[in-house]
C-alpha cells in the first residue's frame, strides 16, 4: 500500500465520515444523538483500526457498528420511554436525505419504521447490493429482499398519501 492508502484512522475518517453521518441520521431522532453515535463510531475505531487490511473491510465495519449502536441507544430504558415534548426537534432521519420540504420520496422514506429506513438506506442512498446488506446487518438475504419490498409497498402508500 501507498502512503495515501495507509489505513489509518485520520484516512478512514476521510473516506466515510459522511457515510456513517448519513447512516446515524437516518436512524436516530434528532441531530444531537446523531453527533453523538458518530463520535461513539469513530472512538470504537480507533482501537480497531490495526484488524483492518483492506477499505472495505473498513466500510462494512463502520456500517455494522453505526447500526449496532443506533439499536444499543434505542433498547436503553430512557429512549425507549421518552417523548420529546417539541416535534421540531424529531425529524425521524429525513435531514439526513434532504432539508423537509424538498423531495417528498426522501420525506417518504424518513417516515419508515428503523429496519426498512435502514434497508432502503444502504440500497439506494450507500449504493450496497443486497447481500452486502445482508452480510452487514447479519440477516439472510431473503430477510433483506422482504424489508426493501415491503419498505417499496411503503413508500407507495406513502407517497400517494402525500399525492
Amino acid at each position: 500500500m501507498t502512503k495515501e492508502e495507509r489505513i489509518t484512522t485520520e484516512n478512514a475518517v476521510d473516506r466515510y465520515a459522511d457515510m456513517v453521518y448519513r447512516i446515524a441520521l437516518s436512524q436516530m431522532k434528532n441531530r444531537a444523538d446523531a453527533d453523538d453515535l458518530f463520535q461513539e463510531v469513530f472512538v470504537r475505531l480507533v482501537g480497531h483500526i490495526h484488524e483492518f487490511t483492506s477499505w472495505e473491510h473498513v466500510k462494512a465495519w463502520l456500517i455494522r457498528v453505526t447500526i449496532n449502536c443506533a439499536k444499543k441507544y434505542y433498547n436503553q430504558y430512557w429512549n425507549k420511554n421518552v417523548d420529546y415534548i417539541e416535534d421540531t426537534e424529531q425529524f425521524q432521519g429525513a435531514e439526513a436525505y434532504e432539508p423537509p420540504g424538498e423531495h417528498p420520496v426522501r420525506q417518504a422514506v424518513a417516515r419508515l419504521e428503523p429496519k426498512y429506513r435502514m434497508a432502503v438506506h444502504l440500497f439506494y442512498f450507500e449504493e450496497l447490493s443486497v447481500a452486502e446488506i445482508a452480510q452487514i446487518t447479519e440477516q439472510k438475504e431473503s430477510t433483506v429482499k422482504s424489508q426493501l419490498h415491503r419498505a417499496r409497498e411503503m413508500l407507495k402508500d406513502l407517497l400517494k398519501e402525500t399525492g
